[in-house]
């Protein structure tokens, strides 16, 4: 064994000493944001050793404040924009205390769902029993839009049922002192969000309604346009070609090497992309910029989904040439086309999702 002095003390653990002094010291040099990242980091890093999913993060997040109770509340970056609030925020604006709601601890289920700690007390087993019995409880963990790590978050549509388990466990006379003091607010609480809804309250306190018609449309637009292009596939089909060929006097081009006329590309842009849904052009473009003037470096279409984007293209390609053979000329073609297939408005973003003008094109 080595040894680090006359007294035979192993070297080993005079360096882990060493190492911990080192330690002790660096952290009292660190401020209070640094002390928190590292922990933060560390934290992250064994959820992601776990194999858990990655936690979602915040894009906005507030106090909440309804009468003299307030707590924090926040909206996720996920697929939904899940509405949560800080169960430890949440029990402490109550007045609950964790050691109170040990005797019945969160990993005890009803069926498949998992028990809020809001809730963890026995004597209110039977109005859970009727008021959650069909709700499964997901505890999620969720990031601040700073980075800093959330352990639980409550869905923010389970906090009226959570109200309504401690008013009616009041009225039948069951509560303890302290507990119908927490039931006071959950009253207070209840009477506040029937008159606004928890969603918009937390929309409202966190000013994500200004950001939601931008989400709205970057979700309409990814059902649409893809986030890497596709391999090159014959799209377009011949017809299409000829058929505006044979209306702008231009001849079809028969062999290689196959050239048409550069305002072509124009063309179908307005006749195509700009029709297709509201703002997929812009999007295209922003996806698949020139590389020269005139060029680019991938077609339009390998950049359309090919589950919505592309098969809507396709559709509207066939009913652009069903109108193109119909008639002789461009000119009366064009007023049909405008008639049949018109361009989607460009008003503000806004007033189009107020309309259901995004919102019916993603469901239809």
């Amino acid at each position: 064994m080595l040894t680090g002095n006359k007294k035979g003390i192993p070297m080993e653990k005079k360096v882990s000493e060493v190492a911990a002094m080192g330690g002790e010291a660096r952290a009292k040099n660190l401020t209070r944001a640094e002390r928190q990242a590292i922990s933060r980091k560390g934290a992250l890093a064994r959820w992601e050793k776990a194999g858990k999913p990655a936690i979602p993060q915040a894009l906005r997040a507030a106090p909440l404040k309804i009468g003299e109770i307030e707590f924090d509340c926040a909206v996720l970056d996920d697929a939904e924009n899940t509405r949560v609030v800080s169960e430890t925020k949440f029990m402490a604006a109550m007045g609950m205390y964790r050691s109170g709601a040990l005797s019945t601890r969160r990993t005890e289920t009803e069926g498949s769902a998992k028990m809020p700690l809001s809730l963890a007390y026995k004597n209110l087993k039977p109005f859970i029993d009727q008021h959650l019995h069909s709700v499964h409880f997901a505890p999620l963990s969720y990031r601040t839009p700073e980075g800093a790590l959330v352990t639980v978050g409550l869905p923010a549509s389970i906090i009226p049922k959570i109200c309504e388990v401690w008013i009616d466990a009041d009225r039948k006379g069951i509560l303890g002192k302290r507990q119908k003091l927490i039931a006071a607010k959950a009253d207070i609480l209840h009477r506040g969000l029937a008159h606004v809804g928890i969603i918009g309250l937390i929309d409202e306190a966190t000013g994500f309604q200004d950001q939601r018609p931008a989400l709205a449309l970057a979700k309409f637009l990814e059902q649409y346009v893809a986030k890497e292009y596709r391999k090159w596939t014959r799209t377009f089909p011949l017809e299409y070609t000829r058929e505006l060929c044979r209306l702008r006097n231009v001849p079809f081009p028969t062999a290689p090497p196959w050239r048409l006329p550069q305002y072509f590309g124009h063309l179908t842009n307005d006749l195509v992309y700009d029709r297709l849904a509201p703002f997929v052009l812009a999007e295209l473009r922003r996806k698949n910029p020139p590389v020269a003037p005139g060029q680019r470096k991938h077609k339009h279409f390998q950049w359309l989904t090919e589950n919505i984007g592309d098969p809507r293209l396709r559709e509207h390609l066939w009913k652009v040439i069903g109108i193109m053979q119909v008639f002789e000329e461009w000119e009366p073609f064009y007023k049909a086309l405008n008639r049949i297939l018109p361009r989607f408005s460009k008003e503000p973003l806004l007033a189009m999702i107020e309309n259901d003008g995004v919102a019916g094109l993603v469901t239809a």
